[in-house]
């Protein structure tokens, strides 16, 4: 009989002998390759859908018609193109092979429910346009009710109707951002779905949508063309192009429609699938801590086992491969049961999505290669990369070990490990320190990081005796002998509890990490909005990504005529390239921006900058070589170039921006014009209460966007942070499950190895709850090690990505350490010890006193 099979046939033996050894095994693998089959799924899923939506809705579109040119400013994904005259529409109609051209008239329009509040804003597009008559050509198709034809008669889409608690027939409000008055007389579907995910649509006439989306009459966003029959779409195109005028492009609608899709995966689909990707590492980080525990534990408790093998005539090979055969089995099984789990997970929340409120496209699940080869494959390579050492050990067993009783843990106290670790901190250190002190680099930071988490798994066996003793030394008086053999337990073998507790570091590390860097935002929000903002109240939308409307440029106006206000400023946004590179502009009055936000050190004069003047923060002068008098040039969305003199170069931008225009200047260039906050400052005298109700009587003309002071303006800025947390929180529950699994497997195999131990306390007089007692104790104290430190590595951690986002930003941020949410993260952590422990000290105290007494 051949070695190799030898080695299967013991491998399978001892598979069906010791099955329960390998249940936390099982299941750590299976959760992370579940979770990680579940994501791909979950985005080839989306993929596929909105393809296919897009495909429907753009169904009847040959060819569009567009600007060939954008402007995108740093940090955005899109950027905005000059409009095209409606005109072209006529001319395009008659170019052969057409047989219809509508001009496409797009801008932000956000409805206001039934009960007063904005409909979506939180993220993805409220958009509004000229509703298309001709049905081939317009990707919303009419599903109730009619088309609008006259003026505030508009369709709204099925999703956004349902949000809003609107029907046919209501009367409700459009910010656009100036507030319409509209009713609406029709539902419409996109693609054949109640909407575009969470984007909103309201369709207006084509005289409303000229008149409140454009700057003036007689420009779109694109011209939409349908072919003539006979004609097709690339030769459509050719035939538009040789009539369009310079700057002006066309496409086919497939792929236009190519180019939608990609924009929403490349965006929306590829962050959220990244994000989940990341949190799939994490928790088969997390696994390969507790995969390897086991089977080092295994291989320690085989060890007389696998010696009687060796005198028996195994090799040192068949040893090895034994080992490794039974992780093999148990990770093919693992993550076989792994993919179906992520397909069921992958199912569920296509069910659940519609239930929350966001639209999970129609359409089947998409099953494909990678998605069930990789999560396989990652969950072999994760199974047996965690059992190589320990197999590798149990091949290097000794015959002799043979005639040898029990062996003696020194692990935690080899001096090279400790020389090794201390090396790795002292490396990490030089590293993280010079990647955020001397030379500025999230790169040479986040290297660090690596290394600091390196020396923490090889230093956890050195730390964990002492640590144990720390943590446990109130346990002999608290919990008398019962506490002092749970902590001597716990102290027996260095490297075990620090692989057992190493599981749990991670999840608690990742956890501090975020909570500790969504603390550092909220201060950094707070103290940018102390430095820089003067103002009492705030007057914004509460609104993040590209969703809503914004705020009216009347709005800063009529504030500002109230008697109880001194200042009141409205801050837009527009985009141009300054010098040739796209960036964003701030639209406001400099007078009373000056007045009301805090600038730091002005060089120059605000006071002047009228139609041809331009104010910059003193980094981007100094990167362009601008001084005050110098002289750079705008080009706008709509094609212009104008020079522009510098008159004032300012220190603080936090708030402001890089580059501030007058509103006179930014008239003649403008598109769909809106403020993203107005700053008001109350005149001498006049309360905060007294000014604030002022304040609300005439924004609620203009669309009720929220009124709040410096301090809550400052709390609702930061808003999003909570609600990350939230889901990273919610994300890493599985990390943390994943964790207990190894810490009850880790006191399952404990409590077979001590069967005897168990059975003469039982016998001298210690009682089931006592027996209990101390292996739930024994699991606090490894789970308070672990917590610990995961908090400390966390918060260094933390303080590293601060301090390199600081550096490698112009904004200044602060370190922050919050002490009520780290004390939950500790509370969670040492709960989960004690959860972890309910079952193996269940079965501990089950054990048949004579037999076990009697067991070897």
């Amino acid at each position: 009989m051949s070695a190799g099979s030898t080695a299967v046939r013991l491998s399978v033996a001892s598979l069906r002998a010791h099955r329960r050894r390998f249940a936390g095994t099982f299941f750590a693998v299976l959760l992370g390759v579940a979770f990680l089959a579940g994501t791909l799924v979950m985005g080839d899923t989306l993929r596929a859908s909105f393809r296919t939506m897009f495909g429907d809705a753009a169904g009847g579109t040959d060819a569009v018609v567009r600007s060939a040119d954008t402007i995108t400013a740093p940090g955005e994904s899109q950027g905005v193109r000059q409009p095209v005259p409606t005109s072209l529409a006529g001319a395009l109609e008659k170019v052969p092979g057409v047989a219809a051209a509508v001009p496409d008239i797009q801008g932000a329009g956000q409805l206001v429910g039934g009960d007063g509040t904005p409909i979506g804003g939180q993220g993805p597009p409220t958009l509004a346009g000229n509703w298309i008559t001709d049905p081939k050509l317009n990707p919303y198709q009419l599903a109730e009710g009619r088309a609008p034809s006259k003026p505030g008669e508009v369709v709204v889409n099925r999703g956004a109707a349902r949000r809003g608690g609107l029907a046919i027939g209501d009367t409700t409000m459009l910010r656009t951002p100036d507030p319409v008055r509209v009713r609406i007389v029709g539902l419409a579907t996109f693609g054949g779905a109640d909407g575009m995910a969470q984007v909103t649509f309201t369709g207006m006439t084509r005289a409303d949508a000229e008149k409140y989306l454009t700057p003036k009459p007689g420009q779109a966003a694109s011209i939409q063309v349908r072919a003539a029959p006979g004609t097709g779409q690339r030769e459509l195109v050719d035939a538009l192009s040789s009539v369009l005028p310079a700057g002006v492009e066309a496409l086919t609608g497939q792929e236009s429609a190519q180019e939608n899709t990609d924009m929403v995966s490349g965006q929306f689909l590829s962050l959220f699938t990244t994000f989940l990707l990341v949190f799939s590492g994490i928790a088969l980080l997390v696994a390969t801590f507790s995969i390897h525990n086991t089977f080092a534990i295994v291989v320690a408790q085989r060890t007389r086992e696998n010696a009687l093998l060796r005198a028996l005539g195994a090799s040192r090979r068949q040893v090895t491969v034994s080992t490794l055969v039974e992780a093999s089995a148990v990770a093919v099984a693992a993550s076989a049961a792994g993919i179906a789990c992520g397909i069921g997970i992958a199912a569920g929340l296509q069910a659940l999505f519609p239930a929350i409120g966001f639209p999970f496209p129609d359409g089947d699940l998409v099953i494909s290669g990678l998605s069930m080869g990789l999560p396989l494959a990652v969950g072999i390579l994760v199974c047996l990369g965690s059992a190589l050492f320990p197999a590798v050990r149990a091949g290097r067993t000794a015959p002799l070990a043979a005639l040898r009783e029990t062996a003696v843990d020194q692990s935690g106290a080899s001096r090279r490990r400790a020389l090794t670790g201390t090396a790795l901190v002292v490396l990490a250190g030089g590293t993280t320190l010079a990647g955020v002190l001397v030379t500025p680099s999230v790169q040479l930071a986040g290297v660090g990081a690596v290394l600091a988490l390196a020396a923490f798994v090889v230093l956890g066996p050195v730390a964990s005796s002492t640590a144990v003793r720390v943590i446990g030394g109130p346990l002999d008086r608290l919990r008398g002998i019962t506490g002092g053999l749970a902590r001597r337990n716990a102290l027996r073998s260095p490297r075990r509890t620090a692989a057992t507790a190493g599981a749990l570091m991670i999840g608690v590390a990742v956890v501090s990490l975020f909570t500790v860097f969504g603390a550092s935002l909220k201060a950094t929000m707070n103290q940018t909005v102390d430095r820089s903002f003067a103002g009492d109240i705030a007057v914004s939308t509460p609104s993040f990504g590209a969703g809503g409307s914004g705020l009216s440029p009347a709005l800063a106006p009529a504030v500002a005529r109230l008697p109880e206000v001194a200042t009141a400023v409205g801050l837009g946004r527009g985009v141009a390239e300054v010098d040739g590179e796209g960036r964003a502009l701030t639209v406001t009055d400099p007078v009373a921006l000056a007045r009301t936000f805090d600038l730091g050190t002005v060089t120059g004069s605000l006071d002047g900058l009228g139609a041809h003047g331009i104010a910059i923060n003193e980094k981007e002068a100094a990167r362009q070589g601008l001084n005050p008098g110098s002289t750079t040039e705008l080009t706008f969305t709509d094609g212009k170039k104008e020079p522009f003199t510098v008159r004032a170069v300012y220190g603080r931008s936090e708030l402001v921006g890089d580059h501030v225009i007058s509103r006179e200047a930014w008239a003649p260039h403008r598109v769909q014009d809106s403020d993203t906050l107005v700053a008001v400052s109350f005149a001498p005298g006049v309360s905060t209460g007294d000014g604030t109700a002022a304040v609300r009587k005439v924004a609620a003309r203009y669309g009720n966007p929220e009124v709040q002071t410096r301090e809550a303006y400052a709390q609702s800025s930061a808003g999003g942070i909570d609600m990350m947390l939230t889901l990273v929180y919610a994300l890493l529950a599985l990390a943390v499950l994943i964790a207990m699994l190894g810490i009850a497997n880790t006191l399952t195999l404990a409590v077979h190895e001590r069967t005897r131990e168990l059975g003469l306390l039982r016998a001298v007089g210690q009682t089931r709850s006592q027996l209990r007692a101390m292996v739930r104790w024994e699991s606090v104290l490894v789970a308070a090690f672990g917590t610990a430190g995961g908090l400390l590595l966390g918060g260094f951690l933390g303080w590293v990505l601060v301090k390199a986002s600081d550096g490698a930003s112009d904004s200044a941020f602060a370190f922050a350490l919050p002490p009520g949410r780290l004390a939950v993260v500790a509370l969670v952590g040492v709960t989960a010890g004690a959860l972890a422990a309910l079952r193996p000290a269940r079965r501990a105290a089950r054990l048949d006193v004579l037999r076990a007494v009697a067991a070897e």
